[in-house]
């Protein structure tokens, strides 16, 4: 069964297999009739009549329309023609003249079905399906996976790595990463968990333990087995016309969500605490600069959160000012 990345996919998704299949089955009884009939039931075109009037519009069944209504009013979502021609492209009539009121898809866009298939995939290896939200680059950025990579790090001019580290169950997770920093540059980002440093397990160790082993480590060539980001999750939301996703927050944390908003609907929850806004670290930026990103982030907007308890653990023994001044927020690379 595939996977969505909001309810919003996943409706959006069904609604389209739904037009597919009403399209093949009205060709097969269209062809069967025809096999069964030696003349057909529509004048071809193009013909001339002698008075070079174009020919008369194709009949269009209206029960068809409203079985199968437009996605131009959907979920509470304004799918406008640029929103549709930027994030759903294969269901334009043709680039140069789309038409978006029509309900049944044509046959040449029945044809790609399997091109829209493999479009709105976003990893065929977890079967994730984005109809919706596959076309901005946040959802790839914020996509959390849980696996077990390698980051070859280096010490600055200083002989700093821009990397604090905090104990939680006897884990070792990335507290901070300093803007600009080799470990902002490696790719560690809040939440990862170091498993090994330069191949020594760290499991039980203190903060204190795992600061000095990194102090003693070389220049180069400082090798980390991460995991990433254990404790997080992602949450895709949609803006409705308004360009409200739903939730409302205080201090990073979300306090309350909207009735039937995008944040509702998705399961977004209270007494969590907003690490990423489409990928970019939020972490230390004050309530008014992440209302600032959520606004110009555009109309599908991906939430990296973490239970709130947890965040206040990993943050206990940070320096506010520290967090607010160096913690690296810069957009990851795709």
């Amino acid at each position: 069964m595939p996977i969505y990345p909001s309810l919003e996919d996943m409706q959006a998704d069904r609604l389209v297999k739904a037009q597919m299949q009403a399209y093949e089955s009205i060709k097969s009884s269209f062809q069967q009739n025809t096999q069964q009939s030696s003349y057909p039931s529509l004048p071809f075109f193009p013909f001339d009549n002698g008075h070079n009037n174009p020919p008369p519009p194709a009949p269009t069944n209206s029960l068809d329309a409203k079985l199968y209504p437009s996605l131009q009013e959907f979920m509470g979502l304004e799918l406008t023609p640029a929103l549709i021609a930027a994030n759903m492209p294969e269901y334009l009539d043709s680039p140069e003249s789309p038409d978006y009121s029509r309900s049944i898809i044509p046959a040449q866009q029945v044809a790609m079905a399997s091109s829209y298939r493999s479009n709105v995939y976003v990893n065929s290896h977890s079967n994730v399906v984005a109809p919706l939200s596959s076309a901005t680059p946040g959802l790839s950025r914020a996509q959390v996976n849980h696996g077990v990579r390698e980051v070859l790090l280096c010490k600055d001019f200083a002989g700093k790595i821009g990397l604090r580290v905090q104990p939680i169950s006897k884990g070792i997770f990335v507290s901070f990463v300093q803007t600009g920093s080799p470990a902002a540059m490696g790719g560690l980002r809040f939440g990862d968990q170091v498993l090994q440093i330069n191949g020594e397990n760290v499991a039980g160790y203190s903060m204190e333990k795992v600061h000095e082993i990194l102090k003693k480590t070389e220049t180069n060539s400082i090798h980390l087995a991460v995991r990433d980001r254990p404790f997080e999750r992602t949450i895709t939301l949609h803006k409705d016309s308004v360009g409200h996703i739903g939730f409302q927050f205080k201090d990073g944390t979300v306090s309350s969500l909207v009735k039937d908003s995008s944040a509702a609907r998705n399961g977004l929850l209270t007494d969590h605490r907003m690490l990423e806004i489409n990928g970019q670290n939020v972490v230390g930026l004050k309530d008014k600069e992440i209302t600032k990103m959520i606004e110009a982030a555009g109309n599908v907007v991906t939430l990296t959160i973490m239970p709130k308890f947890l965040y206040e653990h990993m943050m206990r023994h940070m320096s506010t000012s520290l967090v607010k001044k160096l913690m690296d927020h810069s957009v990851p690379d795709l």
